[in-house]
């Protein structure tokens, strides 16, 4: 009996439209939580985390962008860019989220920007 070749990895574009299909596979299931609002972004309830809600939603206007546009993929020079403020303040703003929320460096602040914001369509 020959075994079978192990199936190729996945590019990491597949990876994301698996994971936003299951997303919005659990925002579909019967019960499921009412999508979150976080200023005026609406974010569905699969990709907000438990353990975060509360204190997502004490963020400031302004630390809410920078992690949305954090989320989309933006470095800190476009984020700057796009709100007409200092790069420095962009890093002082994602600094207070990473805070506020008990992460542990801006690697986690970025994975959960990416969960929070990334387009799912």
């Amino acid at each position: 009996m020959m075994a079978q070749p192990a199936p190729e990895p996945l590019t990491e574009d597949e990876r994301l439209a698996a994971i936003a299909e299951l997303l919005r596979k659990a925002d579909a299931l019967p019960g499921a939580a009412a999508p979150v609002s976080l200023g005026e972004h609406i974010v569905e309830a699969a990709r907000v985390p438990r353990r975060h809600r509360e204190s997502l939603l004490r963020l400031t206007p302004m630390e809410l962008t920078c992690i949305r546009f954090l989320g989309w993929g933006r470095s800190n020079g476009d984020i700057a860019t796009l709100l007409l403020i200092s790069e420095n303040t962009v890093r002082v703003h994602l600094s207070n989220v990473a805070r506020k929320l008990e992460l542990d460096g801006m690697r986690e602040l970025a994975a959960l920007a990416g969960l929070l914001f990334y387009p799912s369509e």
